[in-house]
């Protein structure tokens, strides 16, 4: 056990710097997946089929494609798509995208995938009442969505998102092949190094059930907040 103290001896603070780098990159990928599901969401449900083409691509490729696909696709073929656009402005030298915001991006765009099911299935089972209520009172397209929509679908889109987590926090483990230290690289590392690979990766495995312990914890008194008086 002296090798998970903090100090020159252990590597505790490794450790507990690669964890806060996983939480950075989950919260980080969970918000770009947002972002992605609520541009997606709206053309999943619209009315005009070439929009609603370009969601069901999006869902059904990004869900069907392996996680690692979807990483090494952007670790190596961003740089590449970088510099080909650098060269149309006389720029040759080569460009190194940041991890961070590689594998960020990369598992944002699959937590999009899914959270864009999430809330797709959550808008349609609030009761078709609320928008012609809303649209008999008046109420513009934005009051209608912030106002209206919104607050039910985060109530019934809730206890499905909290998989989404689960799913975004563990593909993090994915992302040790670009490079960036996270838990998973930095354990790999310390196994490595000390040629404890057992005690290493239990330890990992006690660090991603921590987390996803405390995530679920709040994640269930936000369901229960959203949910009073239902």
């Amino acid at each position: 056990m002296e090798l998970l103290y903090f100090g020159d001896n252990g590597w505790g603070d490794e450790l507990f710097i690669a964890t806060l780098m996983t939480i950075a990159v989950s919260i980080t990928a969970m918000l770009i997946g947002f972002l992605f599901a609520l541009i997606f969401t709206p053309l999943k449900l619209s009315k005009y089929k070439i929009l609603n083409l370009i969601g069901n691509f999006y869902t059904t490729v990004i869900r069907g494609v392996p996680e690692l696909l979807v990483i090494y696709l952007f670790f190596f073929g961003g740089s590449g798509a970088v510099m080909y656009v650098a060269s149309i402005f006389g720029y040759f030298e080569y460009i190194e995208i940041n991890a961070f915001i590689t594998g960020s991006f990369a598992i944002g765009i699959i937590s999009g995938a899914y959270s864009t099911e999430v809330f797709r299935g959550a808008i349609q089972s609030i009761d078709k009442g609320q928008f012609e209520a809303s649209k008999v009172l008046g109420f513009n397209k934005y009051i209608n969505f912030f106002k209206v929509i919104m607050p039910q679908m985060l109530r019934l889109a809730l206890p499905n998102l909290s998989n989404v987590w689960q799913i975004t926090l563990k593909d993090t483990s994915l992302i040790s092949v670009t490079g960036l230290v996270e838990i998973m690289r930095q354990s790999y590392i310390a196994a490595g190094s000390t040629r404890d690979p057992l005690l290493f990766y239990s330890f990992a495995a006690v660090l991603y059930l921590l987390l996803t312990f405390i995530s679920m914890k709040f994640l269930n008194r936000l369901e229960k907040n959203y949910s009073r008086g239902f």
